[in-house]
C-alpha cells in the first residue's frame, strides 16, 4: 500500500468518526462508479451530505481544503446524482462537504469540517 492510500483512509476514518460524533448517519464510505469515487455520503437530519475529504500530513502544499478546485467540485456534483439515481431517492435535499484533517506528529488530528462549501 502506498504511503498517499494509507494517509488517505487514515483521514476518511478520521472525518467518518468527525461527522459519527456530530450526528451525522454516515450511509456509504468510498462509493464508485465508472465515473469516480464519493468519499464520504452521510445524513444530517433529513439533508443528504456528499462529503470530499481531503488530507495530508503537513500545509507545504497549503491547507487539505484548497485541493477540492472547481473540477473536482464538478465531479462529485454528477457522482452525487449518480449515487441519488442508484439508491432512488433523487428529489432529496443535499448538499456539499469538505472535511479537511491534517494528521499531526502526535496526538489527535486537526479536523476542519466546511459545511455547505460548494
Amino acid at each position: 500500500m502506498a504511503a498517499k492510500d494509507a494517509i488517505g483512509r487514515y483521514g476518511e476514518q478520521v472525518a467518518t468518526s468527525h461527522l459519527q460524533q456530530a450526528g451525522y448517519t454516515v450511509l456509504d464510505r468510498n462509493w464508485r462508479c465508472a465515473d469516480g469515487e464519493i468519499d464520504l455520503v452521510a445524513k444530517d437530519g433529513e439533508v443528504l451530505v456528499f462529503c470530499e475529504v481531503k488530507t495530508r500530513s503537513g500545509v507545504e502544499f497549503g491547507d487539505p481544503a484548497e485541493a477540492v478546485v472547481s473540477a473536482k467540485a464538478e465531479r462529485l456534483r454528477r457522482l452525487a446524482l449518480r449515487w441519488m439515481a442508484a439508491r432512488g431517492v433523487l428529489g432529496r435535499e443535499l448538499r456539499f462537504d469538505v472535511v479537511s484533517v491534517l494528521r499531526q506528529p502526535r496526538g489527535a488530528a486537526r479536523v476542519r469540517h466546511l459545511r455547505g462549501a460548494f
